[in-house]
């Protein structure tokens, strides 16, 4: 955690400078990468809970970064884009980010990467696999 939290300090400290925030970036980036993707599937790629990314979007609609539309299978489901000025702005956001993540790797070789990339996923799914866990208990009496 505290490699991460370092990571992420260095790597979102100027985002505040291109008018979006890191929930904005996260959003705008997973659609640059991925494409048009459904509300309810961009909220768990993001770590984002259902209100949060409804809210997310609806700010990044009004600010013509992002287009919902219905889908034409179903209905029930809206499906978010890119439009030509959220792509504008992101692209080279992104860019940038990823010149710094490298920056954040390069005493990292490509086979180490690989080795961590790999350890990250299986590590990542048997949490998943375990289930919510422990919720701390918080008590007010001392």
């Amino acid at each position: 955690m505290k490699a991460f939290h370092g990571a992420a300090k260095y790597l979102y400290a100027g985002l505040g400078e291109t008018g979006i925030d890191e929930t904005d970036f996260r959003i705008l980036e997973v659609l640059l990468n991925k494409g048009p993707l459904p509300v309810n599937t961009i909220g768990p790629k993001v770590n984002l809970t259902p209100g949060s990314i409804s809210t997310a979007v609806d700010r990044l609609v009004d600010r013509g970064l992002v287009s919902r539309v219905e889908s034409p299978e179903d209905r029930r489901i809206r499906v978010v884009s890119l439009t030509a000025s959220g792509k504008e702005l992101i692209a080279p956001i992104f860019r940038k980010h990823a010149a710094e993540i490298r920056k954040v790797f390069t005493d990292v070789s490509p086979k180490q990467l690989r080795a961590l990339e790999a350890i990250l996923k299986k590590v990542g799914k048997r949490a998943e696999n375990l289930g919510p866990g422990i919720t701390p208990k918080h008590s007010s009496q001392r």
